[in-house]
């Protein structure tokens, strides 16, 4: 439960207080409950819907939505304050500049870790789940004698992301060897024959300051869960360091309090 239901990502949440792993699960439960048969929400045609919203809401509020380009430099004031990007021969101005670590140069973040991920394309469903059209499979750590948990994430036809009969499968987890795609395996060994396999090591950052200092907010680098929960806190933790203010995103299912 504290694994596939809490997404502990470790074993340390036995050291910590259980009301964290209560609210975690209570989530779960919340979530299941409010569409289809998953607690999960996929986009449909895959991820990539995401920044197709927001190009729209973007473009609602006057905002420009460039794709496909490069940042060539953050342009700063003689205070070291950012006040724009340059990208080729063009600059946009802005009050702020929000982004992920491969935007900014090396001294603004550090590194925290390495993730390995393959993508396998599959003609079959995954074996002994009932010919599931998507899976979240999260391995504990400690049944495969690891520090870090191996996630597994199916996707298929059902999200429009891939042709009738097709499944793609993501396989990924921490890095701790120097050999990391074979710590995959026991995620890999779950999925049986495969089509094609496409890997995948990459570095992990993090931004070493809050950005109010520089007006640059650096979001962390994808780790490798496949729920997106780190992400969104990090989301949650970028609206704090840009407004000042928390963003409630609680939502009461119940008139049960947990921390009664």
């Amino acid at each position: 439960m504290g694994h596939a239901m809490a997404l502990m990502r470790d074993e340390s949440y036995h050291n910590r207080p259980a009301i964290e792993t209560v609210r975690a699960i209570k989530l779960y439960a919340y979530s299941l409950e409010r569409y289809g048969k998953s607690p999960y929400i996929y986009p449909l045609y895959g991820l990539g819907g995401l920044p197709e919203s927001f190009s729209r809401l973007c473009a609602i509020n006057g905002g420009t939505f460039m794709l496909n380009r490069g940042v060539d430099e953050i342009l700063t004031d003689k205070d070291g304050k950012a006040w724009g990007i340059k990208c080729d021969n063009e600059v946009a101005k802005a009050k702020l500049v929000i982004g992920d670590p491969s935007y900014f140069p090396e001294q603004k973040v550090r590194k925290t870790g390495v993730a390995v991920r393959s993508i396998f394309i599959l003609n079959h469903p995954v074996p002994n789940t009932n010919d599931a059209e998507s899976l979240q499979i999260i391995i504990p750590a400690a049944q495969a004698n690891r520090n870090n948990d191996i996630y597994v994430a199916v996707v298929s036809s059902a999200h429009c992301v891939a042709p009738q009969g097709i499944y793609i499968a993501i396989v990924s987890t921490l890095a701790e060897t120097s050999v990391p795609l074979q710590e995959l395996e026991p995620g890999v060994k779950l999925l049986g024959p495969y089509m094609e396999r496409f890997d995948a090591i990459t570095d992990m950052f993090e931004p070493v300051s809050d950005g109010k200092e520089d007006n640059c907010f650096i979001s962390s680098s994808y780790d490798p869960t496949s729920h997106f929960e780190t992400t969104s806190e990090d989301v949650l933790d970028l609206y704090k360091r840009i407004t000042g203010e928390d963003l409630d995103m609680n939502i009461n299912a119940d008139t049960t309090d947990v921390d009664q």
